[in-house]
C-alpha cells in the first residue's frame, strides 16, 4: 500500500464524504473514488458502506483506519527525525498578542517533548495581522484568533472564549452586569488602522463602521480606553489593569482561538502542532 493511497483514504474516512476528502486533498473527486476501489480490491474487501444517506466505514475500514493514521503519523516523525538529524528541522510560529495564554505554554511544553531536536521559531505579531504573517509566506503555522480572510489557508479551532466591553471604571456603563452591542453605538470605539483584514476589523467592532484612536497592540486598545474613555472589545477573563472594567457582552459570538496554515502544506511538524495543539488546548 502506498502512503499517499493511505491519506486518501484517511482523508475520505475523517469526512466520511467523498466531496468534502477531495477537496481537503486538492483533487477531484472521480480520481480519488479510482484510488479508493483500487485500495479495497488490494485489501479483498470493502471499506466504506455507500448509501443514498452517507458514507460508513464498514468493519474492515475501522480497522485500516486506525492502523492507517498510526503509519502516517509514523512516517511523519521518521520524517522530522531525519530531517533533525541533519540539521534542517526547523518550525517557524507566528503567535498573535498574549503569548502566555495557558493554551500556548502547555503547547510549547507538549511540542518540545515531542520534538527535542526541532528549532521552533517564534513570531509574534499585533493585532493589525491575524493571520500572523501566514499570507506573507513569513511563517509556517500561525496560533491566532479568528475571523480573519482564510482564502489559500487551513484553520482548525481550538479554543472558543466569550468576549466583553472594555470600558473605564467610572464609566456609567461598567456598573451593568451586561451589555449588548447597541449600548454602545453612541461612543468612539478604538479601531485598527485601515488596511486591516475587514472580517477582523468588522468583529472587534461590534459589526458596525467606527471611529476612533488607532491601536495596533493590545496595551494600547487599554491605553486609548484609560486615556480617552473610548470603548472597545476585549476576551472577558483578560484583566483589563487598573482604572478599567471588562461587562459582558451578551450579544456577541465569542473570540475562536485556531491554529492556521497554508493549504496543502504536508510538513509533518505542521500536522504534529495541529494535534498537539488540540490536546493542548483541551487542557
Amino acid at each position: 500500500m502506498e502512503l499517499r493511497t493511505l491519506r486518501y483514504f484517511v482523508a475520505v474516512a475523517e469526512e466520511l464524504h467523498f466531496g468534502r476528502a477531495a477537496v481537503r486533498l486538492h483533487m477531484s473527486q472521480p480520481p480519488l473514488s479510482r484510488a479508493i476501489m483500487r485500495l479495497e480490491s488490494e485489501v479483498g474487501a470493502a471499506l466504506f458502506d455507500r448509501s443514498s444517506t452517507g458514507v460508513t466505514l464498514t468493519a474492515v475500514g475501522a480497522v485500516l483506519f486506525d492502523e492507517a493514521r498510526a503509519l502516517l503519523d509514523q512516517a511523519g516523525r521518521l520524517r522530522v527525525r531525519v530531517a533533525a538529524a541533519a540539521g534542517v528541522a526547523t518550525i517557524t510560529v507566528g503567535i498573535l498578542g498574549d503569548s502566555a495564554d495557558p493554551g500556548a505554554i502547555r503547547l510549547a511544553d507538549a511540542y518540545r517533548q515531542r520534538h527535542p531536536r526541532v528549532e521552533v521559531r517564534i513570531r509574534e505579531t499585533d493585532l493589525t495581522d491575524p493571520t500572523c504573517g501566514l499570507h506573507a509566506g513569513l511563517v509556517d503555522v500561525a496560533l491566532t484568533r479568528g475571523p480573519f480572510d482564510g482564502t489559500g489557508l487551513t484553520t482548525h479551532e481550538l479554543r472558543a472564549d466569550p468576549v466583553g466591553a472594555l470600558l473605564r471604571a467610572d464609566d456609567p456603563l461598567a456598573r451593568r452586569d451586561s451589555l449588548k452591542v447597541a449600548d454602545l453605538a453612541d461612543r468612539r470605539w478604538f479601531v485598527f488602522p485601515e488596511g486591516t483584514d475587514p472580517l477582523w476589523q468588522s468583529y472587534w467592532n461590534g459589526g458596525e463602521p467606527r471611529e476612533g484612536p488607532v491601536v495596533r497592540a493590545v496595551a494600547e486598545c487599554r491605553q486609548a480606553v484609560l486615556w480617552n474613555g473610548t470603548v472597545g472589545m476585549t476576551l472577558l477573563d483578560h484583566e483589563p489593569g487598573e482604572g478599567l472594567e471588562v461587562v459582558p457582552l451578551t450579544d456577541m459570538p465569542p473570540s475562536r482561538v485556531v491554529a492556521a496554515w497554508n493549504e496543502g502544506d504536508t510538513n509533518p511538524l505542521i500536522r504534529s502542532f495541529e494535534r498537539i495543539a488540540i490536546a493542548a488546548y483541551r487542557g
